[in-house]
């Protein structure tokens, strides 16, 4: 089928308050927004979304619906080569690539609706099922409450690995990330992977000793110990600990990606499908970290996530972020159930299998 003309891009924000105070090594909220987008042709409908400010509304508006407007809705690389033309002089990185990764999923949905198959189907399945890890463990939250939500992944889901937030207050209190590591693996036992993420909030000096400090607790999966902007840092802390490195999530140019594997900064690479251009800037993103001999690793998002993840030859597993999964559940039907460690894509539903429950978004709607 070729030759299907975009009729229109709408976008709106909904900003919904979390269920609890939520806070990492450099950051507070209690609320996350989401920008949905759909993208029409008349006849099918595709949806895609970022996290990120209202503002992105205005990016997508103003400059990606028209640029995409009346294009193929198949072309959906070439419709990528538009929205980054347009946004040339509003910046491609940042927020226009938040703006351009909702726009972009929601037009591979459309594309495989219209196809009548699964996304992952039409973007080429490397596997039926994808690992993942449940991650939240909130600086925020108390020993109480980062207990029950580990041991709800693990015994009561059966996932196999959990992340944390550790390098708390900027990273101002190393013995209370040390001691919140020993009580993670207390609360998981030791059949289960221990991943911690300290948001940039520490120096390398201080990544390497809280590493070593916390041996104990058995970690296998140290993310941003250090910024994400200090590649030299990040190399510094990956050379001297035993844990797997990791750090991606801000990437916007599939440049700076390859940047980041050839400074050997890190042992896995991370993207974000709403963050880093959508789902055609992913999977490339996937193609250089393999091409490094580097793991690869999707952050957050996972209900959009699920189908450019199984079409990742090299991918090492995707997050299960507690903020996201609950936003999914709330205003899509078709989320996935991670119940014994893997999300599996639904084989017989078009698209990515995701339908937007506009009247239970509308009281969260930001004017």
């Amino acid at each position: 089928m070729t030759g299907t003309p975009i009729a229109s891009v709408a976008a709106d924000a909904y900003r919904i308050p979390t269920d609890a105070p939520e806070a990492d090594g450099t950051f507070a909220w209690d609320s996350t927004t989401i920008v949905v987008v759909q993208v029409t042709t008349g006849e099918a409908t595709g949806v895609g979304y970022t996290y990120g400010p209202a503002a992105l509304v205005g990016f997508i508006t103003e400059l990606l619906e028209p640029a995409v407007r009346g294009m193929d809705a198949l072309a959906v690389p070439a419709c990528a080569e538009a929205m980054a033309r347009a946004l040339r002089n509003a910046g491609q990185s940042g927020a226009g690539a938040y703006a351009a990764s909702a726009v972009d999923c929601a037009l591979w949905d459309l594309a495989a609706r219209l196809n009548g198959m699964p996304l992952h189907t039409l973007l080429g399945a490397a596997r039926a099922e994808v690992p993942v890890y449940g991650s939240g463990g909130f600086t925020s939250y108390s020993d109480e409450q980062l207990t029950d939500q580990l041991t709800g992944w693990t015994r009561e889901e059966r996932i196999p690995r959990v992340k944390i937030k550790i390098g708390e207050d900027r990273g101002q209190e190393e013995a209370r990330d040390i001691e919140r590591m020993l009580l993670a693996r207390d609360a998981i036992g030791t059949d289960a992977e221990l991943f911690v993420d300290a948001n940039g909030a520490y120096t390398p000096k201080q990544a390497m000793r809280v590493a070593r400090a916390a041996g104990e607790a058995g970690i296998s999966w140290f993310e941003e110990p250090v910024s994400s902007e200090d590649l030299s840092g990040l190399r510094q802390v990956r050379e001297s600990v035993g844990v797997d490195v990791a750090a991606g999530e801000y990437l916007t140019r599939l440049a700076d990606a390859e940047r980041m594997c050839a400074s050997r900064a890190v042992n896995c690479l991370q993207a974000d499908v709403t963050r880093c251009g959508g789902i055609t800037i992913w999977l490339r993103i996937a193609a250089v970290a393999q091409a490094h001999g580097l793991g690869f690793s999707g952050h957050c998002a996972p209900a959009i996530s699920a189908a450019p993840a199984a079409a990742a030859p090299g991918l090492r597993h995707l997050e299960w972020f507690h903020d996201h999964v609950r936003v999914e559940e709330m205003l899509f039907d078709g989320t996935l159930d991670p119940t014994g460690g893997m999300i599996a894509p639904d084989p017989d539903i078009p698209g990515n299998g995701l339908v937007f429950r506009s009247a239970d978004a509308e009281q969260y709607r930001v004017v």
